[in-house]
């Protein structure tokens, strides 16, 4: 199975300089969690409700002061629409992410793969369980 067949299409992004406030405010009205962070027409990096939550809220930041830019993680993580599902399971367990960028063959976006596209989607248990539980293992397991 490729993951075109079951990431979800549909991209939206957020501009680097935009406010906390403003990127909370898409995700809560497009039901989502994460943001790929823009510059122009380049991919800079990712912003997640974690982020905001732990990278910003934590630390008593002002949502509608700081910027985007000042919290999101700034590696993205990607594969291409025709990758089998194993390829970008092993991207999402190495780097322990539950979103994973998907790129066409010309290296434009064109959606996200989330854990749970992989879950409910790909039919294959034994691949979403794995991803899952690499996924989940807490950083300090000895809490």
């Amino acid at each position: 199975m490729q993951v075109k067949e079951i990431m979800t299409r549909g991209l939206e992004t957020i501009d680097s300089m935009a406010s906390l406030q403003e990127a909370a405010q898409k995700m809560r009205s497009l039901e989502i969690g994460a943001l790929p962070v823009s510059e122009g027409d380049e991919l800079v990096g990712m912003i997640t409700d974690r982020d905001i939550t732990i990278r910003a809220t934590s630390e008593g930041k002002n949502p509608s002061s700081t910027s985007v830019n000042e919290v999101m993680t700034p590696e993205v993580q990607y594969c291409f629409e025709n990758d089998d599902l194993s390829e970008a399971a092993r991207i999402m367990e190495e780097h322990m992410i539950r979103r994973l960028l998907v790129l066409n063959s010309e290296g434009e976006p064109v959606g996200i793969m989330s854990l749970a596209d992989l879950c409910v989607k790909s039919h294959d248990e034994h691949l979403s369980y794995e991803v899952f539980e690499q996924v989940s293992e807490p950083a300090c397991p000895h809490r």
